[in-house]
């Protein structure tokens, strides 16, 4: 068992770690990647992820679209980004309920789930809102345009120490148009907006530890607020 002086010098080795990439990775939301080496753990392996037809369960409910695995970390971050917006108020789900299909390919480790579930908050309706999009029945998907690994991340991997990121760890900005549909007295009505955003992903070898050999989402950006 670690003593409570070890585990302070620890946290204070990892608040160094993160001041020295403020000035890289500010306003980014992906401080949570750098937690310095890990220590060994034999945690039981995460389940894999479920792979059902968008907006179905095994029940047959209506539920929220789920991520489509990958070991490609370029698909994956594309996986992600179109579960991430695409969402309808009128399929008797809430906001949460999206954030845990999401949360499902986390980090297997646990070390990044609270970070990623308020990164995706920032991506959803707050419950009011949600409430009021219904009257109107919107509904939103995104089409993607382009993806690609940022010049950013190769500075902060190369600014990185050794153990410092996790296995595989890598990062991809999505850029592209959201596209909303619903009601207004009695009229269909649309709308688009042109959006932006990074996915933090690790794609590690299989091993004890990750034994399906799928990608999983560590960290989100800020919303239009990508790593470039």
């Amino acid at each position: 068992m670690k003593t409570n002086s070890a585990s302070w010098s620890r946290g204070r080795r990892i608040a160094v770690i993160a001041a020295g990439l403020v000035l890289l990775l500010i306003g980014v939301g992906a401080y949570g990647l750098i937690a310095g080496p890990r220590q060994p753990t034999d945690p039981a392996p995460a389940p894999a992820p479920t792979v059902t037809v968008p907006g179905e369960s095994d029940t047959g409910r209506p539920g929220p679209p789920r991520v489509i695995p990958s070991n490609d970390p370029d698909e994956f971050a594309r996986n992600i980004a179109t579960a991430l917006f695409a969402w309808d108020t009128g399929s008797g789900l809430m906001p949460l309920d999206y954030s845990a299909a999401i949360l499902e390919v986390g980090d297997p480790s646990g070390h990044e789930q609270a970070g990623l579930a308020s990164d995706i908050a920032g991506y959803l309706p707050t419950r009011d809102a949600w409430i009021e999009l219904r009257k109107y029945a919107t509904i939103q998907h995104l089409t993607i345009d382009n993806s690609f690994v940022p010049e950013a991340w190769g500075q902060a991997v190369d600014q990185a120490q050794p153990g410092q990121l996790p296995p595989g760890a890598t990062a991809v900005t999505i850029e592209g148009t959201r596209h909303r549909e619903g009601v207004w007295n009695g009229e269909p009505v649309t709308s688009e907006h042109s959006v932006s955003f990074t996915v933090f992903l690790a794609c590690p070898p299989p091993s004890p530890q990750f034994r399906t050999g799928f990608c999983h989402v560590l960290r989100l950006s800020q919303l239009d607020n990508p790593l470039r």
